[in-house]
């Protein structure tokens, strides 16, 4: 990837970030495949939407706009509350990867992304037992 350019830069800034926030949050709310991650979320995705796409902003080298509405993201700990295994973990990263499968990103800023994403996903496993 281009080291001149921020990821942020390189997805398009916030008009593409916000597209593929709305695309991975339209899959969930949509998609079988998403079934049981979709039952860890309120009814309405829209402030799921929009800290997802506040944290990546800053994640990705954009404005910081998670961190000055809500401080550090400290993932791990926010997501303690919802049970997630290798399911809820697989159904996310389907989702992610089906939205960055139908984005225009240059394909090295889609793998960047997909391998992030998955190290992340990972991680926030907090149940052993399926």
């Amino acid at each position: 990837m281009n080291n001149l350019n921020s990821l942020y830069d390189l997805i398009g800034g916030e008009e593409k970030l916000r597209a593929l926030v709305d695309r991975f949050y339209d899959l969930m709310d949509s998609a079988p495949e998403a079934k049981e991650l979709r039952e860890l979320h309120a009814v309405s995705l829209k402030q799921s939407r929009e800290k997802l796409f506040m944290f990546l902003s800053g994640w990705s080298g954009g404005p910081s706009l998670y961190i000055e509405k809500y401080g550090h993201p400290k993932l791990r700990m926010r997501h303690n509350p919802f049970p997630i295994g290798e399911r809820e973990r697989d159904q996310w990263l389907w989702c992610m990867n089906q939205a960055l499968d139908e984005s225009a990103f240059l394909p090295t800023v889609k793998e960047h992304l997909k391998t992030r994403f998955a190290e992340i996903a990972d991680f926030m496993r907090n149940k052993l037992t399926e």
